[in-house]
C-alpha cells in the first residue's frame, strides 16, 4: 500500500517522508473503520466480474433478476446495459422473430399478491410482455388489468386467482405464451389434504387459455412403480407448507425441430412438451395433442458406477433444465440435463458417495 507513497497531494510537500507514510497509513485505517462501522455489507470480495477471458467464453449478455426487484442485463464485464422495473421466474428475453421483429422484449411477472416475495410462484398474479424501454405490450393475471390498464393492452383474468407462474415459460411460434404454473387443490387418493399441482397453460394473445394440462391427471403415465405410487399418494407436506409439492416441475420446454421425428419417431415431434420433476427423478414429453406422457427417463435408475462415456444412464437426483439441443449445436438432438445430486425421490435416494452436481448428455431414444 506505501509503494505508491511518493504520489502526495501538494499539501504533503516538505514533511519528512516517513511522516507522510504515517499519515497516509492512518488515514487509510480511519477510512477502512469508517466503512466497516457505516456498514456491514458486502461482506464477500470482490464483487462483480472478477475474471472474463473472451477467448474462452461465449461473448453475450446476461438477463437475470435481483433481489431488489428488478431484472437487469449487463455485458460480459458486468455493465448494466438495460433495467427493468419486474422480476422474472426466470426473466425471458424473447427472440424477435417470436415478438413481432421488436429486439429486447422480456417476459416478466407484473404483479404479487400483497406480502409475496418478488420471484413468488404461489405469490404470483400476473406475467406480461415488456418492451426494450419497459412499456407493457401484453398481459395476463389477475390485478394486472388495474395496475396497467391501457387502450393497447389486452389483459384478461387468470384461472385459479392468478396465475401462480413458475420457473419457467415460453413464447411459441403462433404467438401464443406456453406457461407453467401451480395449481393448490385437493387431489383423490391423496393424503395430503391440499395438493400443490402443475399445471401447463397455453395462452392465446388475447387471454384465452387454449390448451391446458394438468399433472395430477396424468400420475399413473410418468412411470412409477405401484410402490412408489402408493408413497407419493402417502407423502405430507414438509417444512410447514400447506400444499403437498410432491412433483416441483422445475422445467419446461417445447421439443423443437430434431432428428428423431425427421427420421419418423412421432414422440420426438417439435410441438410436444417436455418437462422434469425435481422431486420425482423424472423426465418426460408429453404430446401436445393428447395430453398423454409419451417418453419417460426414471424415476427408477441403476446406481452411479463407472464415469467413463459413453455409457448407459445412473442415478440422477434433484435434476434441473432437461431439453433437447437444437438443431445446429453439437449433440443437436441429445437430451442435455442439469444433474443435481440433491436428495429426492419416492422412495428418497441420496447421491452416496458421489455428492456433485454435474451435466448429462443422454441419447433420448437408446436412453
Amino acid at each position: 500500500m506505501f509503494a505508491s507513497s511518493a504520489a502526495v497531494s501538494p499539501e504533503g510537500k516538505g514533511r519528512p517522508r516517513r511522516a507522510r507514510q504515517l499519515a497516509m497509513m492512518c488515514a487509510a485505517m480511519a477510512c477502512a473503520f469508517a466503512a466497516v462501522t457505516a456498514s456491514a455489507a458486502p461482506s464477500v470480495y470482490p464483487t462483480g466480474v472478477t475474471r472474463y477471458e473472451p477467448a474462452r467464453a461465449w461473448n453475450g449478455y446476461v438477463v437475470f433478476s435481483g433481489q431488489d426487484g428488478k431484472t437487469h442485463l449487463i455485458d460480459m464485464n458486468g455493465n448494466e446495459v438495460r433495467q427493468w422495473p419486474h422480476v422474472g421466474f426466470p426473466p425471458v428475453l424473447l427472440d424477435p422473430a417470436l415478438a413481432g421483429g421488436k429486439r429486447g422484449n422480456i417476459l416478466l411477472q407484473l404483479a404479487n399478491a400483497p406480502g409475496a416475495a418478488a420471484g413468488n410462484g404461489l405469490g404470483n398474479k400476473a406475467i406480461g410482455e415488456l418492451d426494450w424501454n419497459g412499456q407493457v405490450v401484453w398481459q395476463w393475471g389477475q390485478g394486472a388489468q388495474d395496475a396497467y390498464a391501457s387502450a393497447t393492452v389486452q389483459s384478461s383474468a387468470a384461472p385459479d386467482g392468478g396465475v401462480k407462474q413458475h420457473h419457467d415459460w415460453r413464447r411459441l411460434p403462433n404467438g401464443n405464451t406456453l406457461v407453467l404454473a401451480n395449481q393448490v387443490h385437493p387431489v383423490a387418493g391423496f393424503k395430503a389434504e391440499q395438493v400443490l399441482d402443475d399445471v401447463i397453460y397455453e395462452v392465446t394473445p388475447k387471454g384465452d387459455v387454449a390448451w391446458k394440462w394438468v399433472a395430477s391427471e396424468h400420475l399413473e403415465e410418468f412411470g412409477f412403480s405401484p410402490a412408489a405410487l402408493k408413497l407419493v399418494r402417502a407423502a405430507e407436506p414438509r417444512n410447514g407448507a400447506k400444499a403437498l409439492d410432491y412433483l416441483h416441475v422445475n422445467n419446461m420446454s417445447v421439443v423443437g425441430p430434431n432428428k428423431w421425428y425427421d427420421q419418423g419417431d412421432t414422440r420426438f415431434h417439435p410441438d410436444n412438451v417436455l418437462i422434469n420433476s425435481r422431486e420425482a427423478n423424472f423426465i418426460v414429453i408429453i404430446d401436445k395433442k393428447t395430453g398423454k406422457v409419451v417418453w419417460n427417463l426414471g424415476p427408477d435408475y441403476p446406481a452411479i458406477g463407472a464415469t467413463n462415456v459413453p455409457r448407459p444412464v445412473d442415478q440422477i437426483i434433484g435434476l434441473h433444465d432437461a431439453h433437447v439441443i437444437p438443431q445446429g449445436l453439437p449433440g443437436a438432438g441429445n437430451l442435455l440435463v442439469f444433474d443435481n445430486q440433491g436428495e429426492a425421490g419416492y422412495p428418497k435416494v441420496s447421491p452416496g458417495m458421489f455428492p456433485h452436481s454435474r451435466v448429462l448428455e443422454i441419447d433420448p431414444v437408446t436412453k
